[in-house]
């Protein structure tokens, strides 16, 4: 019997970039580039222990995972693997940072948010030293994992905690730039980052990741779409979906979940009047919870949350539980068009 033919490979998937204030605008395809978030941290802080000799990383035997091991081979003086003790993780970090130095700690989300809490609250964001706590493996995107793995609390544990500071990179890029842009600030923080890659956004060359601020990706004037790490992808492509059927949607990547751009999100709160927050989380006390806190307090608009509704995940292909927990782009879209009806 004849071998069977090999398959011809498909043709790489092409996206269309979104142009800033145009929702309605036609933007020139560019090939989608994935790159994991993980790997952004990766990157940067290579880049980072070049420039600057008081930079430290530790790392709780997951260095591959987390990407600190690239850091680790050029800088094995400066890299401490403290093993599987994240309290100890996170302690010994807050001496570095009471030395001067300016220590990176990483370790999966699920362990370095829940296991070291107490270390982190008392430790670190009380006496408020300059300690950066970088968690990957949030999120449902982890994905064989399971849900014992798949962090979906940290966003709302952590900002919960006076004083501390909260980030979730959209992509590899803004992750590379928020570990630039955290090192030379001062003060305790927590980011996330992702072990699935995702495509780099089509964004202007001029863009820089700040703390505190959110990214207007596209204007509108009918809804708003306020999304984070991940998702922001599906967002951008929920609004091509409802510039198709007529909607005006605007996106906003809200990569800097504590503080908050409040001025960002009241100005398209007042301007939309319906809003749709997006995360990959327990819409319970994260980016749905701190955008409907902002809101509530100042001006009527409908705010409708959507992520993880209270539920763990499951083990799965990350592709297949973005499809199974409805979190894709027209998952999106047809939510936004009910935050419309509610107005």
């Amino acid at each position: 019997m004849a071998a069977p033919r090999a398959k011809k490979k498909a043709a790489p998937a092409r996206k269309k970039s979104v142009k800033q204030a145009k929702p309605q605008a036609a933007a020139p395809a560019v090939p989608v580039v994935s790159k994991a978030t993980r790997d952004g941290y990766g990157e940067a802080l290579l880049e980072l222990g070049r420039k600057r000799s008081d930079v430290v990383v530790l790392d709780a035997d997951l260095s591959e995972s987390t990407r600190t091991h690239k850091f680790a081979k050029e800088f094995p003086d400066r890299f401490f693997n403290v093993g599987v003790a994240e309290q100890n993780l996170v302690g010994i970090a807050a001496g570095f940072a009471l030395s001067g130095l300016v220590p990176f700690a990483s370790s999966f989300a699920m362990f370095l948010s829940g296991r070291a809490w107490e270390i982190v609250r008392n430790s670190v964001v009380y006496p408020g030293l300059n300690v950066k706590l970088f968690a990957s493996h949030g999120g449902i995107t982890v994905g064989e994992d399971g849900a014992s793995h798949q962090c979906i609390e940290d966003f709302a544990i952590m900002r919960a905690i006076p004083n501390m500071n909260v980030f979730v990179p959209s992509d590899f890029e803004e992750a590379r730039q928020m570990v630039h842009a955290l090192a030379a600030a001062k003060g305790p923080c927590y980011v996330r980052v992702a072990r699935a890659a995702t495509p780099v956004l089509s964004r202007p060359a001029s863009y820089t990741f700040k703390p505190g601020k959110g990214e207007l990706r596209r204007d509108g004037k009918n809804v708003t779409i306020i999304a984070c790490g991940v998702l922001v992808h599906e967002a951008d492509k929920a609004a091509d979906i409802l510039a198709k059927a007529g909607i005006s949607a605007a996106v906003i990547n809200m990569s800097s979940l504590k503080p908050l751009d409040e001025k960002l999100v009241l100005q398209y709160a007042k301007k939309t009047g319906a809003i749709v927050t997006v995360e990959e989380h327990n819409i319970i006390g994260g980016l749905g919870s701190a955008v409907a806190e902002t809101v509530s307090g100042n001006t009527p608009c409908v705010v409708l949350r959507h992520g993880m509704h209270d539920e763990f995940g499951q083990s799965g292909e990350a592709s297949a539980l973005l499809d199974h927990y409805k979190l894709r782009a027209t998952d999106i879209a047809n939510i936004a068009k009910k935050a419309i009806k509610l107005k």
